[in-house]
């Protein structure tokens, strides 16, 4: 794993713990679906490092397509 798989590792995990303090702290439901979404993307990077398989990775994937797209919703309806 290089530096840039490194670096892009550790936004993720970043990224995902704000969702979850989104989802804590300012009580938003689409917090915890970011936080879905980066905890797929760093499962699939931890997966890719340790040269493990991981079982229907395009589900994982539709996943978290499917929750990004709904927080993103989430987000745009807010007033």
């Amino acid at each position: 794993m290089n530096l840039l798989n490194i670096l892009s590792l550790i936004l993720e995990v970043l990224t995902m713990l704000m969702g979850v303090w989104i989802g804590l702290a300012k009580k938003q439901p689409y917090g915890w679906l970011i936080a879905l979404t980066f905890l797929i993307y760093v499962i699939y990077d931890l997966s890719r490092f340790l040269n493990t398989t991981l079982p229907a990775h395009d589900l994982l994937f539709l996943a978290a397509s499917v929750s990004i797209f709904i927080a993103v919703g989430m987000v745009g309806m807010q007033k």
